[in-house]
C-alpha cells in the first residue's frame, strides 16, 4: 500500500493521470476535494497518492451521482468520520437500486399498455383532464405540462377549448407516466412520443428503456471505480493520522 511520501507529483502529473486540466486540479483543491498540497521553496505545488486518488474518486463519483454530491463525498473522506462517508455512499447506491426497481416496473407496465388494442372509439370513452389526472394519480397541471411539451396532446372541444383525451391519448399518457416514473426526462420523451403515435409502439419504448438501463449501469460502474479510489484515500488518511475517527 503506498504512503503519503511514496511518490511526488506535480500539478500537471495529477492532471494528466486523472484526465483533467491543471486549472481543474487547482479548483478541486480550492473546493476541498483535494487536500492542500505541500509547496516547494519556490512555491510549486507537490502532490502525492492521496491527492491523485482524491481526484480519481471525484471524477468517478461525478459520473455516478453528479459533481455536487461527488464533492461532498470526497470531502467526507478527508474530514471523517468514516461512518459518515459510508452513509453517503450507501445513500447513492440506494437511489440507484430504486431507479433499477422503478425501471423494471416501468418496462412491465409499458409493455402491457403498448399491447392494448384501441378500437371501437366512442365519444363516451374520452376523458377530461380531471378524470385522467385522477386515474393516473397526478395533478391536472402535470397533464397540461405534458400537453405544452408535446408529449400527450389532447383534442380540444370546439368553442370552449376544453381538453378531451381519446383512448389512444389516454394510453400515451399512461406510457408517459410510467417512463417519467422511471426517470425518463422530458426532452427524450418529446422525441419518443411522436414515434409512438406513428405506430412504433413497444419496440420504441423498449429502446428508450434500454438506454435508461445503460445509463444506470454506467453510473453503477463509476461508483465501483470511485470506491476503489476512496478506499485508498481513507487508508492513506488513517496512516497519516492514526487516531483519525472512524465513527460518529
Amino acid at each position: 500500500m503506498p504512503t503519503l511520501k511514496s511518490s511526488v507529483l506535480r500539478t500537471v502529473d495529477v492532471a494528466r493521470r486523472a484526465g483533467y486540466s491543471v486549472q481543474q486540479i487547482r479548483n478541486l483543491e480550492r473546493d476541498g476535494v483535494v487536500p492542500p498540497a505541500a509547496r516547494t521553496a519556490a512555491g510549486y505545488r507537490v502532490y502525492g497518492e492521496v491527492h491523485l486518488n482524491s481526484v480519481l474518486a471525484y471524477r468517478a463519483l461525478a459520473a455516478g451521482t453528479g459533481p455536487v454530491e461527488a464533492k461532498r463525498i470526497v470531502r467526507a473522506a478527508h474530514e471523517g468520520p468514516t461512518a459518515r462517508l459510508l452513509a453517503l455512499l450507501d445513500a447513492v447506491h440506494a437511489r440507484l437500486d430504486r431507479e433499477r426497481t422503478d425501471l423494471g416496473l416501468a418496462r412491465e407496465a409499458a409493455r402491457a399498455i403498448s399491447a392494448e388494442p384501441v378500437c371501437g372509439v366512442r365519444p363516451a370513452d374520452a376523458m377530461g383532464v380531471s378524470e385522467l389526472a385522477a386515474a393516473l394519480g397526478v395533478r391536472a397541471s402535470t397533464l397540461r405540462h405534458w400537453d405544452a411539451e408535446g408529449l400527450v396532446i389532447p383534442d380540444r372541444l370546439s368553442g370552449r377549448g376544453t381538453r378531451r383525451y381519446s383512448p389512444a391519448q389516454v394510453r400515451d399518457a399512461r406510457i408517459v407516466h410510467q417512463l417519467r416514473g422511471a426517470g425518463y426526462r422530458i426532452d427524450p420523451l418529446r422525441a419518443l412520443m411522436p414515434q409512438l403515435r406513428r405506430g412504433h409502439r413497444w419496440e420504441t419504448v423498449e429502446t428508450a428503456l434500454a438506454a435508461r438501463e445503460t445509463s444506470i449501469e454506467l453510473r453503477s460502474r463509476a461508483l465501483l471505480d470511485a470506491a476503489a479510489a476512496l478506499r485508498t484515500v481513507i487508508d492513506l488518511a488513517d496512516r497519516a493520522v492514526p487516531d483519525r475517527p472512524t465513527s460518529a
